[in-house]
């Protein structure tokens, strides 16, 4: 009886354990995302070929890492019904570095500093406070047990995604343009993108969480299997198929509305009295 009750406790404090050190894992891989763009900002001032150019595609790496283990913790701490304050609050801290301090500065080091009169630190900043504002909003929701219970939705663009969004897309123009060192009037592009991105991360529209996927189904295997040919499909061609996924996903919230009176079946028509 006693093994069996510390087998359940060792259980217990592993369920209890992983959402945490995902979420740590989150913060870790923005710490990593950030002293890569450190490193090759230095090295693209010292070099003239191209071998800054990996230290950004790590940085890309570490963010996609940080938005894998983010995607992660909430789900495992559901399914062990480890949700807590602590979490929630924890999670945030690692998202404001992850995805809010990490990408700024990969788009200012990159072009956002290229801009006049310290135009690129208002908009690096702005960036940066418009993610805190979205995170702060999500965690006072989520602490409401009203409204919490009906966080189906994300209100506004998730600030995982639109770092992912942001590190793809940049990473994307880099290998077009990494001969030139200079992403001409695509730096424009990026600045008024980041400046977007902040008004929408507070606005009001509605972005699917995925959070009640479930995999659980009659043909489950054909489902797996395709994720693993998405997957690999992803990974091959990372480079640019990643700004297509995210663009998709953001432009679906402007879409979401056409397409869920489209596909939502209509009422029965009432039978007509005698």
């Amino acid at each position: 009886m006693a093994g069996g009750d510390l087998m359940r406790g060792s259980e217990g404090r592993l369920v209890y354990l992983l959402p945490t050190m995902m979420t740590a894992g989150n913060l870790i891989f923005g710490f990593l995302a950030i002293l890569q763009i450190l490193e090759g900002a230095m090295l693209m001032q010292q070099s003239t070929g191209t071998e800054w150019l990996h230290y950004y595609e790590r940085s890309l790496l570490f963010i996609l890492g940080a938005f894998i283990c983010d995607s992660l913790d909430g789900r495992l701490a559901r399914l062990g019904g480890q949700e807590s304050s602590f979490g929630r609050e924890l999670d945030s801290l690692a998202d404001i570095v992850s995805f809010g301090v990490a990408p700024a500065l990969l788009l200012f080091k990159i072009v956002l500093a290229e801009l006049p009169e310290r135009l690129g630190w208002i908009i690096a900043c702005t960036y940066l406070a418009f993610g805190a504002f979205r995170l702060a909003r999500f965690n006072v929701l989520a602490s409401n047990p009203e409204q919490s219970a009906q966080l189906k939705d994300f209100t506004g663009f998730p600030i995982p995604a639109a770092a992912a969004l942001i590190a793809s897309i940049t990473l994307a123009l880099l290998n077009f343009y990494a001969e030139e060192r200079n992403l001409g009037n695509w730096k424009y592009v990026l600045a008024g993108l980041m400046v977007f991105l902040s008004f929408m991360m507070f606005s009001g529209f509605k972005y699917p969480s995925f959070k009640s996927l479930d995999w659980r189904s009659r043909r489950p295997i054909p489902k797996i299997l395709a994720a693993v040919v998405l997957l690999a499909a992803i990974a091959v061609t990372y480079r640019y198929s990643l700004a297509v996924l995210f663009t998709a996903y953001l432009l679906y919230g402007f879409c979401r509305p056409y397409v869920d009176k489209r596909w939502r079946p209509e009422p029965p028509e009432e039978a007509a009295e005698d």
